[in-house]
């Protein structure tokens, strides 16, 4: 990159991936975290965080021993919003207990830490509670979806 973002590169790099992917400009996989490092000049950390950003909206996801991947889902909302509307699907009320880390690794089919992200923007969106040693209960429940 020749200059810094204000933004954070990270994002900035992760916009234009999200970009060429809606565009259908990359539509498998997606280039090495080698090259990605090579064609922006920034370190490997800043390019794991844009990595990351997208995984974490469900645009991509890790293949071991392929690399990054798009998403192959018919489902590409954020993860949160998807994760936020298991309560209705599910049937879950205020007070229910949301299910573990584990078992949304498993049904959404990404990563821990995608998992993570998804649940802390819930929180602070006060849709979930944490209580240590008791886990994640519903807080709130969503407000009702619109049809377009």
């Amino acid at each position: 990159m020749p200059e810094a973002s204000p933004r954070g590169t990270y994002l900035v790099i992760s916009e234009g991936l999200r970009k060429a992917i809606e565009e259908g400009q990359i539509s498998d996989a997606l280039p090495s975290e080698a090259n990605l490092v090579e064609s922006h000049g920034v370190s490997r950390n800043t390019i794991r965080r844009a990595l990351k950003t997208l995984e974490a909206e469900g645009k991509i996801e890790s293949a071991p021993g392929v690399g990054w991947r798009v998403s192959k889902g018919d489902d590409r909302r954020p993860l949160a919003e998807r994760m936020t509307d298991l309560i209705a699907d599910d049937g879950l009320t205020v007070g229910d207990t949301y299910p573990s880390e584990a078992s949304l690794c498993v049904r959404f089919g990404v990563s821990r830490t995608a998992v993570r992200r998804a649940i802390a923007q819930m929180e602070g969106t006060g849709v979930l509670d944490t209580v240590h040693g008791k886990g994640r209960t519903v807080r709130a429940l969503p407000p009702p979806k619109t049809q377009p």
